[in-house]
């Protein structure tokens, strides 16, 4: 049946459109998750459940156990919060465990990370962000003095693997992961009662369709690289956020009511706020605020001269196929 991969977090957004592509190319799976299956799953023979808690003490000899020889691993679960608790325990936590069987059975690794470890401080409005583009500092290797907790959760997490001397290993950060049940994001704005405020209208959004980036991680699995591999996952058709507003409305029909403040002026507010920014959300905080909104552009030119592959529709199409439950 061909390379048999193994997916953490497998039930959930990410996890279960990576197994339904590992399926499309007929390999067998062996699905982990901390909870029951998914009940589709049990129609499918060449898929195999291990319910485990990657945080528990014997997790890691469990999940090696599990593993036969030449077997590839996607590292999808982690907390999606930023809840440093939690955060500490699902996304560090677990992936020791998982840095402890990659080092042991040395299984072919996709670790899924993110955009957000990038340190946007250092582009300008309209830059471009690429995978040389530097990485937010964590001065006292903490998720305290991290820019918030879930970026300095996946710097942590990518931290770790790659003091390791290991190879054959990829490291894939997508944008906003957006698909069926999914079709907002949280790179628009924020909403204000029934009126949604969009933050700027111009430079490109880093959204990631979840069928795409399930692609580029399956697809990552299957090929062997030297040392390990960082890759942006982007969609091929990014549009702006005055382009997504439209194609949401016309499939969705909301939101009715939209306010559209320049990413310039928004900034010049959160300048002045400055002295009180600790005591305010996110969008009104400098740091929060350039990593969400300013206009950049996101290329995806490594991932494709590495892997391959190209979009499954145009973005207005992708759009359609989330109401239609499909990628």
């Amino acid at each position: 049946m061909g390379q048999l991969i193994a997916i953490t977090g497998a039930n959930g957004f990410l996890g279960r459109a990576c197994v339904a592509e590992a399926r499309r190319h007929g390999l067998p799976v062996l699905a982990v998750t901390r909870s029951a299956p998914l009940p589709e799953w049990s129609k499918d023979p060449g898929i195999t459940h291990l319910q485990l808690d990657l945080t528990a003490p014997d997790a890691a000899t469990t999940l090696a156990n599990a593993l036969p020889e030449d077997a590839a691993l996607i590292h999808a679960a982690a907390h999606m919060g930023d809840d440093p608790a939690r955060l500490a325990r699902d996304t560090l936590t677990a992936s020791e465990t998982i840095f402890d069987v990659w080092t042991t059975r040395d299984p072919r690794l996709v670790l899924i990370s993110s955009l957000s470890v990038y340190d946007t401080d250092r582009l300008a409005p309209g830059g471009t962000m690429t995978e040389s583009t530097p990485l937010i500092p964590l001065p006292d290797g903490s998720l305290k003095t991290a820019r918030d907790p879930y970026a300095g959760a996946k710097r942590l997490q990518e931290e770790m693997f790659q003091q390791a001397d290991r190879e054959d290993a990829w490291i894939l950060r997508p944008g906003a992961i957006w698909g069926p049940t999914r079709s907002w994001h949280a790179l628009q704005g924020f909403w204000a009662s029934k009126l949604f405020v969009t933050i700027g209208s111009k430079g490109e959004l880093p959204l990631a369709h979840v069928d795409h980036v399930a692609r580029a991680a399956v697809e990552a699995a299957r090929t062997p690289t030297d040392g390990i591999a960082i890759l942006n996952v982007f969609d091929d058709d990014r549009p702006t956020r005055a382009r997504f507003l439209r194609a949401h409305r016309r499939v969705y029909g909301w939101p009715r009511l939209n306010l559209t403040v320049p990413y310039s002026t928004w900034a010049t507010l959160a300048r002045l706020l400055r002295p009180i920014a600790k005591h305010l959300p996110g969008l009104f905080r400098e740091p929060i605020l350039r990593a969400r909104m300013m206009p950049l552009h996101y290329p995806n030119t490594r991932l494709r001269h590495a892997l391959g592959g190209q979009d499954i529709d145009t973005f207005e199409g992708m759009m359609a196929r989330t109401k239609e439950g499909k990628g």
